[in-house]
């Protein structure tokens, strides 16, 4: 496995919708405005070309060019995202569509093979700034190209697609439902297999607004205001992946009585070690007396959001068309009171089920009123564990036909601390070939010594 190496781009270029689009202005939702999204998420995927070549042979398909014509098709159909982000009101956003077009760069590592990042290809992969473009401030996103894209070719002629992409514009689920259209258009389909729908306005507030569904919300009449603790400090933070395969899946179902999924088992563990880790990294001991410093009042207890997904049928009447992608997600809320270690696994997840369980229609409209008034969910950066399942938006559709996708997800990269502080779980393979999940985390570096030990005992259990 490599550790470093140096990828040679080209310079970045504008590229436009093949063909005139529609012009004006278009509302994103309140969902999408939200100021926690300002910032521009990135997903990097990997591709082997189904037919090997040896190092010195010249790949049939030129990588690079057909992706930037079968990207500039898919921004025919996506054209809101060759547009310009502007601020209509405070807090309220708005897509120019312009035709202005995404930034494109063509990249090559030439002494390098894809499997030399890793077998498997998992997680935290070599030198990932590499293969991304460069985008500068994260959270600078109103005036700017809302895509930057990166394709880097590698020695063996596998390559691997960089996005960052303005948040505000699309979820997960949206992003790869973009990058499935781009691989459907390079393998040379006519249309894509989803054609986008915009309806940003079934996901717009009530008149009034009204959160009475929400229960960390109180009476006042002014926007809630999450919970009031200083930010952790961000310096001398490290990021690591954390591998669950059938048999730590079973090592975890082993300690349970009740049904549960492994989203469900896995973020309770991931919870309960990471509220441990951290009251003992920062050496806060017990605060039930109410005498300890703010720092020790939040280790004594640790909050959970979850972002939860609303499209289907039974999230929302009318459900959200197939082929939204737009942002269309909640969040959901558990605490974990004491410390960690005087609970179990079992009844942290029922705690994780009974946030899941509160989801309701009213739930989620509350949530979108909340949106609309500047509140947020209760959040204290570097506190709350904040949890993102997306093992199933989709990226194992990515097929160029003559290249297949063999990994990917959200890497932990830039400097945008609110990406990195979201723990991802995405799926991947190891080395039997099992299915497996490879959950992110972000913590202290003392801290993260001490969630390692801790996940390794509850593994071990």
């Amino acid at each position: 496995m490599v550790t470093t190496f140096k990828a040679h781009r080209s310079n970045p270029e504008l590229v436009t919708p093949a063909s005139p689009t529609p012009q004006g202005s278009k509302t994103l939702s309140d969902v999408d405005s939200q100021i926690p999204l300002w910032f521009y998420a990135t997903v990097i995927e990997f591709f082997r070309p189904r037919d090997a070549i040896d190092d010195h042979e010249t790949p049939v398909v030129d990588v690079a060019e057909a992706i930037r014509v079968a990207l500039a098709k898919a921004l025919v159909y996506y054209y809101p995202f060759a547009g310009r982000l502007r601020e209509v009101s405070k807090g309220k956003l708005a897509v120019e569509c312009t035709g202005e077009g995404v930034v494109f760069v063509e990249a090559h590592a030439a002494d390098v093979r894809l499997d030399e990042l890793g077998d498997p290809l998992v997680p935290p992969y070599p030198c990932i700034e590499e293969l991304v473009c460069d985008i500068g401030n994260a959270k600078d996103v109103v005036g700017r190209p809302l895509m930057f894209m990166q394709v880097t070719r590698f020695k063996c002629g596998g390559f691997a697609i960089g996005v960052s992409i303005c948040h505000n514009m699309a979820d997960g689920f949206g992003v790869i439902q973009f990058l499935k259209c781009v691989t459907d258009l390079a393998r040379g389909q006519e249309h894509p297999a989803v054609v986008p729908v915009w309806d940003r306005e079934l996901l717009m507030a009530r008149n009034p607004p009204d959160l009475t569904s929400l229960p960390f919300v109180s009476d006042e009449p002014s926007p809630p205001v999450p919970v009031q603790l200083q930010p952790m400090a961000m310096d001398k933070m490290v990021g690591d992946y954390f591998l669950f395969g059938p048999r730590e899946i079973a090592a975890l179902r082993s300690q349970v009585t009740e049904p549960a999924t492994d989203f469900e088992l896995i973020t309770a563990a991931m919870w309960m070690c990471r509220a441990e880790a951290l009251a003992l990294a920062l050496g806060c001991g017990s605060a039930d007396d109410g005498s300890g410093s703010q720092q020790q009042r939040a280790s004594s207890s640790s909050s959970l959001l979850i972002t939860m997904n609303v499209r289907g049928k039974a999230k929302l009447t009318p459900p959200l068309p197939r082929g939204f992608y737009g942002n269309a997600f909640v969040f959901v809320e558990a605490e974990l009171r004491g410390t960690a270690a005087a609970g179990s696994l079992g009844g942290t997840v029922e705690l994780v089920q009974k946030a899941k369980r509160g989801m309701t229609e009213e739930y989620v409209r509350s949530m979108v009123d909340l949106f609309s008034v500047g509140g947020a969910a209760p959040y204290a950066q570097g506190w709350t564990f904040v949890v993102s399942d997306i093992t199933r938006i989709g990226e194992d559709d990515l097929d160029m036909g003559w290249a297949e996708r063999v990994a990917g997800g959200v890497p932990i990269v830039g400097d945008d601390h609110a990406t990195k502080l979201v723990s991802y779980q995405m799926r991947c393979k190891n080395a039997d070939g099992d299915d497996c999940v490879v959950a992110s985390m972000y913590l202290p570096e003392p801290a993260m010594d001490k969630f390692k030990e801790k996940i390794l005992l509850i593994l071990a259990s």
